[in-house]
């Protein structure tokens, strides 16, 4: 039976998935379990969800280079199966939950007897990470004391893996960072364009092929910018969206965009003509440069920006352009995205 003192080790774990610095928490929580558990060193890995590879998030004693090679070979093996197929972490002491598992033992494979033993170690125990039904990662601690984690101890272990599943999740809190609906669309996107789709959320119908907006994406990221609201025409309809940078985190070695996806009708009724002189004349174009741009003529500019102020309600053009920039009513294009990015 777990102790006081390993049940408040628990729960303390547990408390940190409150926090947002998930690289502390996930720190901190190593340190608990060492105060619960014998172990000389410990490592929290994630599965990147672009490459699958396994990334060190934290760790006791092992560098991040030899845990993920380490991890890297494990999943390979017959016990990497067994691991995410107990509920149980099995140890090497006690590697086999269903009798009828004729499989070999882990102390009796190489792996153990080639990477294992050679470090000094002769128990360890590892647990699959699985956050909102996906597996995310896993949880290995080593001792050099033999027969070190038994029953009670995995049991312990595994009483606080969703807490450890929460700080290995790189996507956990991607949506929860920035206030979403639950039914909005919304995605994350590398700096090498790559799509990381949230649990639970549809991919933004801007990100589904659409090449003139894969290209103000990539204007907003050399922004250096915080955040850009506008609206955008996809899916037969409009959207609302908003560009968000994402801090780095485990499983994302840079910084990411995220996508958020909202249907909408162009506000107070404005025509696409009428959004896209509006957000011109937010730029500071005159009528003159806009009718030039929009291959127009002034007089039908200067009938645009009549219609645009009656329908908001604006005495003015700065006015208007001055609501656009609040409310996100712009459709801008990659070369004017710098004055509309929030810093």
């Amino acid at each position: 039976m777990p102790s006081h003192h390993q049940i408040a080790a628990a729960a303390r774990i547990g408390m940190l998935t409150r926090e947002r610095d998930t690289a502390s928490a996930s720190a901190q929580a190593l340190r608990e379990l060492a105060r619960a558990l014998p172990l000389d060193a410990a490592t929290l890995l994630t599965i990147d969800p672009l490459t699958g590879s396994h990334v060190q998030v934290a760790s006791i004693g092992y560098t991040a280079a030899a845990s993920q090679a380490l991890a890297g070979e494990f999943v390979g093996t017959p016990w990497y199966r067994n691991v995410v197929r107990q509920k149980l972490p099995p140890s090497i002491s006690q590697d086999a939950e269903d009798p009828e598992d004729a499989g070999p033992r882990f102390r009796h494979g190489w792996f153990y007897a080639e990477r294992v033993r050679p470090a000094g170690f002769r128990d360890g125990v590892t647990g699959a990470l699985r956050h909102r039904g996906r597996l995310v990662g896993l949880v290995h601690l080593s001792t050099e004391s033999a027969d070190a984690y038994d029953t009670d101890a995995r049991l312990l272990l595994a009483s606080v893996i969703p807490a450890l599943a929460a700080f290995a999740d790189p996507l956990a809190h991607a949506g929860d960072l920035h206030g979403l609906a639950e039914e909005d669309a919304a995605s994350l996107v590398t700096g090498d364009g790559g799509v990381i789709d949230l649990p639970g959320r549809d991919r933004p119908l801007v990100l589904r092929g659409d090449g003139p907006f894969h290209a103000l994406l990539d204007a907003f990221t050399g922004t250096g910018g915080r955040r850009l609201r506008l609206l955008w025409p996809a899916g037969g309809g409009w959207q609302r969206v908003a560009l968000h940078r994402h801090p780095p985190g485990p499983g994302l070695a840079s910084e990411a965009v995220l996508v958020h996806e909202t249907p909408t009708e162009l506000p107070y009724g404005l025509s696409p003509r009428e959004l896209e002189v509006l957000t011109r004349a937010a730029t500071g174009q005159t009528n003159q440069a806009i009718a030039q741009a929009l291959f127009l003529s002034p007089r039908t500019v200067h009938s645009h920006v009549e219609h645009l102020l009656r329908k908001t309600g604006c005495a003015s053009r700065a006015e208007a352009t001055a609501l656009a920039v609040r409310d996100g009513l712009l459709r801008p294009d990659p070369d004017h995205l710098a004055r509309f990015v929030e810093r």
